[in-house]
């Protein structure tokens, strides 16, 4: 299924509360099996929270990602990254460089930050419904 939020949809979702645009973004992910961020030539968009912990930002498609591709990261394009290469090997990368994930940051708020075993428990709970 090949789904495109439309800009009712888009600037909708924008208004929810970070924790139900997690629960969107859960579902949006294991219904296309797409996890969306933000690339460069240089690698990856990073950001960092109060605590300076590093933040892997991901959205649950590109038209979302877009938005936030200006200021500190001006320049990057959204990428899509499959679920199974996520769950497979982002999260242990991401585990090992001691990072965190946020989950559909907006221009409000940050998103969820979460570790990336937590989020691949979600993500693995989500999928379990879908067995």
């Amino acid at each position: 299924m090949n789904w495109t939020p439309n800009d009712q949809e888009v600037e909708a979702v924008l208004k929810l509360n970070s924790q139900e645009r997690y629960t969107y973004w859960i579902k949006k992910v294991v219904d296309q099996h797409t996890i969306w961020s933000l690339w460069h030539p240089h690698g990856w968009a990073l950001g960092e929270d109060d605590f300076k912990r590093i933040l892997i930002p991901v959205w649950p498609h590109s038209k979302y990602a877009m938005i936030f591709a200006k200021d500190a990261w001006q320049g990057y394009k959204p990428k899509a990254i499959s679920l199974d290469i996520w769950i497979h090997k982002w999260i242990p990368g991401i585990e090992k460089d001691q990072r965190l994930v946020a989950v559909f940051p907006a221009s409000n708020d940050k998103g969820i930050v979460i570790t990336s075993r937590c989020l691949e428990q979600d993500l693995e709970e989500e999928l379990s419904l879908y067995e």
